[in-house]
């Protein structure tokens, strides 16, 4: 079959590799000319522009890193929403605000276009292990033909609902939990370092405790052990999505005060320099905020 894939990045780039490893005929389009030539590389083509990939793929999915630019992809004067030819299929992997997905999933009913909106769960090592978690938002029995394409770059792949922004929702709740509980990993262990505990031998301890959560394992084993936070998912694109999180929060009424700090944290981290690596890098942070927590009734200098 023929694949394309738009956004070659940190998650575009190994699952096109994977599509290629598995035998799929890729053609990849990035503006990053390095991804284009890994993708050569390992057997891939490399598109010029979109259009490139409209004409030649039967499947596309896209990775892109904002709204943004999803927004000029999908609905852009030259983009796929206007182009492709009804039975392709379009699939977004990306993380962007659930607003827009609802946008594209609108306009590609009026133009007979089929659309998926995909987010994925699992980073940079589930993309390069094909464990990822795919949260589907849109027509169940559109998901059901490309299903198995898509089981090839995840093990698990859920239909949440017809609405073109469920998966997204979903996706912002989950990462709306692993901001608390990297924050919460982050503060345990700045604790349990000021008190003079040994931090690996306190995971051996908690690991088979209560205090045990893959974050912490994630965090702690794969970053802050080592003391090098090169991002498997950076600080600055879980900020991205607890913003998300807080303007659905809005977009129903709700007031979510511990939250809103979480979101101060994050904020504070990024702009201090953090935004560029991993999440875990909260730990470095930690004791050195400089800022008031805005959320009523909270407050942390």
């Amino acid at each position: 079959m023929k694949i394309g894939f738009i956004g070659l990045g940190n998650m575009g780039k190994p699952m096109s590799l994977n599509l290629l490893e598995s035998g799929y005929d890729v053609i990849g389009y990035d503006v990053n000319e390095s991804a284009l030539q890994t993708l050569e590389k390992n057997g891939g083509k490399a598109a010029l522009t979109i259009d490139d990939v409209v004409d030649y793929a039967e499947l596309i999915f896209t990775s892109l890193p904002s709204s943004e630019t999803c927004e000029d992809v999908y609905l852009g004067e030259n983009g796929l929403i206007r182009k492709v030819p009804t039975g392709l299929v379009l699939v977004d992997t990306s993380t962007v605000s659930p607003e827009l997905e609802r946008r594209i999933g609108e306009e590609a009913e009026k133009r007979d276009v089929s659309f998926l909106a995909a987010p994925v769960s699992g980073g940079v090592v589930g993309a390069e292990n094909r464990t990822l978690t795919f949260m589907v938002g849109g027509p169940k029995a559109l998901l059901e033909s490309v299903h198995a394409h898509l089981a090839i770059l995840g093990s698990n792949v859920f239909h949440i609902s017809e609405q073109y922004d469920s998966g997204t929702n979903a996706k912002l709740i989950n990462n709306l939990l692993i901001g608390f509980y990297t924050a919460g990993v982050a503060e345990a262990l700045k604790l349990a370092e000021k008190s003079g505990l040994n931090l690996d031998f306190l995971f051996n301890v908690l690991n088979v405790s209560y205090g045990q959560s893959r974050i912490y394992e994630r965090n702690y084993k794969s970053f802050m052990a080592d003391d090098n936070y090169e991002p498997g998912f950076a600080l600055k694109l879980l900020n991205k999505d607890l913003r998300f999180a807080m303007d659905l929060a809005k977009e129903h009424g709700l007031e979510l005060p511990i939250s809103q700090a979480l979101v101060d944290l994050y904020e504070d981290a990024e702009k201090s320099g953090l935004g560029e690596k991993d999440m875990s890098v909260l730990f470095k942070r930690v004791g050195n905020q400089t800022i008031t927590f805005k959320a009523e009734g909270v407050s942390e200098a």
